[in-house]
């Protein structure tokens, strides 16, 4: 959106004809006039719901009182999924029956996003008995308490009917008196929508009383591509069927490995651009011995089963630095692999040792040298040496290894899933991430209890990781297929395409631009913003330089 669009909250009165901009967002709260009476002096009614709104990057607690809804911009490109919360505030009397709807969005010239491109979510809290680590430093965890996270989906996304069968259902609800509920909204922006301004309205039903908000959201006029530029790889150790899969796709994240025969299918719809061959030597941090490479032949029959246009490397070995003892036996791997056109990927620093396969080409042992932020601070010359031979090198993270870079444990703030993979990634020159799970479950109560590794295990006394390698649900709960998602999933989401938007301008010529503003929000591992609004200033900044440049670029010719 333009630097001169705002959001305001438009109660039913005199004001409302005053405060309606055409080019700003607008949330439209309709009700009785003692309920916009009411709501603007930031008080529940008993006769209704009240209703606000904010950006994505906030957890509501339960108990959150209801108040002013403060300015709040919606933006997104044509193929990105953008969200924002709807929050319900009981009144004294409580609410009942409560239910939420989307209509559709209706834009220039009477074009339409349909209500089938929006999904809503009930957000379910869950409870963390057991806080990560403090160490101290520049990012702190939470604590203990109980978030929101877990999303009850209003719809199916395999069939886009109501879920059937489910022990928890996103609609209707009932809410005690002084208690809040978020609502989760994603406004998927087909690709072939114009750019504009579109308005829809999402309407708050209960017994106690109806309550609409009209939204608008600005679409740029240019478009992210399906396939991500930016390359992971996720771990589904639980629920690697094709539902989950998918799930984690539409969160354009990569899963290590796919369903045999499912990925061309899964390269045209959701944008697949990884995959992992899955030759294991065996090795990782508790086991330091590898198992002889496969012949060269059998890594081509292997790899000659796996679509052309897909990134084919092998997740050769985990967390084996300070192993010199393998350094020849990954020479072996690498050159196997090299001879097959496979690269090699391995969770490790670089060391001059391995920057040679062997072959006499002068190729590294290692093509893709993923790395936690205590790797890369150890070693940053070598680290610089091989982006600069032309390997590529990306990151990851796995539990609370220091006291500043980004942490994936639920009980961080939530700008730390968004930060890492998008804008430090970009400042670093790094081109992929890498998380070891998904879907580590509390099999006692997986809606309840966030997961909680380590604990009980004498290895990592007295630490625990609440939600390490967890960020999605099992799906059966709530009546659907595979897993659904976490808010904390599409925060990771929405950093991919943070990559994207940088990648973007680059390509666009403007890379001394666009590396400018990545690295005010996200410089390195320990010096990125802590506020979300400072991030999506910088999200609009791009957005708006990659509109210019667009509008700016020679267009190609017609055909005949």
């Amino acid at each position: 959106m333009t630097a001169s669009g705002s959001v305001a909250i438009v109660h039913v009165g005199a004001a409302l004809a005053a405060m309606i901009e055409a080019d700003h967002l607008r949330l439209v709260v309709v009700g009785a006039l003692a309920a916009a009476a009411a709501l603007s002096c930031g008080t529940a009614v008993a006769s209704g719901p009240g209703v606000w709104l904010t950006h994505s990057m906030e957890r509501v607690a339960q108990d959150e009182p209801l108040r002013q809804a403060d300015r709040l911009e919606i933006c997104a490109a044509r193929g990105e999924t953008e969200s924002c919360q709807i929050i319900v505030a009981a009144p004294e009397g409580g609410l009942s029956n409560v239910a939420v709807r989307s209509g559709e969005f209706v834009g220039p010239d009477g074009r339409v996003i349909s209500s089938d491109r929006v999904s809503l979510y009930r957000e379910h809290y869950v409870r963390v008995s057991h806080g990560s680590p403090k160490h101290g430093g520049s990012n702190e965890p939470l604590g203990p308490g109980t978030y929101p996270d877990a999303l009850i989906p209003f719809c199916d996304p395999a069939s886009g009917e109501a879920p059937s069968g489910a022990e928890l259902t996103a609609v209707p609800f009932d809410l005690e008196a002084g208690n809040s509920q978020p609502i989760w909204i994603d406004i998927a922006v087909p690709r072939s929508a114009a750019p504009g301004t579109y308005r829809g309205t999402v309407t708050v039903t209960s017994d106690q009383g109806t309550a609409e908000v009209e939204v608008s959201l600005k679409v740029w006029g240019f478009e992210l591509p399906l396939k991500p530029s930016l390359y992971t790889a996720f771990g589904l150790r639980q629920s690697d069927d094709l539902a989950a899969v998918e799930e984690l796709l539409r969160h354009k994240v990569m899963p290590y490995r796919v369903p045999a025969g499912s990925e061309r299918k899964l390269i045209d719809t959701w944008g697949l651009n990884c995959t992992n061959l899955g030759f294991s030597s065996g090795a990782y941090y508790r086991h330091r011995e590898m198992k002889s490479p496969p012949p060269v032949a059998e890594i081509r029959e292997r790899a000659a089963g796996h679509e052309r246009d897909l990134l084919l490397y092998n997740y050769t070995a985990d967390e084996i630095g300070g192993s010199p003892e393998l350094y020849d036996r990954i020479q072996e791997y690498a050159l196997n692999l090299h001879a097959a056109g496979v690269p090699n990927l391995i969770t490790i620093t670089p060391v001059p040792e391995l920057t040679d396969d062997g072959s006499g080409t002068g190729r590294s042992a290692v093509d893709i040298w993923v790395l936690l932020p205590e790797m890369h601070e150890s070693a940053p010359e070598r680290v610089a040496a091989v982006l600069a031979k032309g390997d590529a090198v990306w990151s990851y993270t796995a539990l609370v290894q220091d006291d500043h870079s980004p942490k994936w444990e639920i009980d961080f703030a939530p700008i730390n899933y968004r930060i890492l993979h998008g804008f430090i990634n970009q400042s670093l020159g790094f081109t992929g991430y890498l998380y070891w799970a998904t879907d580590l479950r509390s099999e006692d109560d997986p809606w309840g209890e966030v997961p909680v590794y380590g604990l009980n295990d004498a290895r990592y006394e007295p630490y625990t990781y609440p939600g390490e390698g967890h960020l999605v649900y099992p799906g059966e709960q709530v009546g659907v297929g595979g897993v659904v998602a976490s808010m904390r999933l599409k925060w990771v989401r929405d950093g991919v395409d943070d990559y994207e938007y940088v990648e973007a301008l680059k390509r666009l010529g403007r890379g001394d631009e666009a590396l400018a503003i990545c690295r005010r929000v996200g410089r390195d591992w320990g010096h990125w913003t802590k506020d979300p609004e400072e991030l999506e200033a910088a999200r609009r900044q791009l957005g708006d330089a990659i509109e210019k440049a667009t509008r700016a670029a020679p267009q190609a010719p017609e055909e005949g």
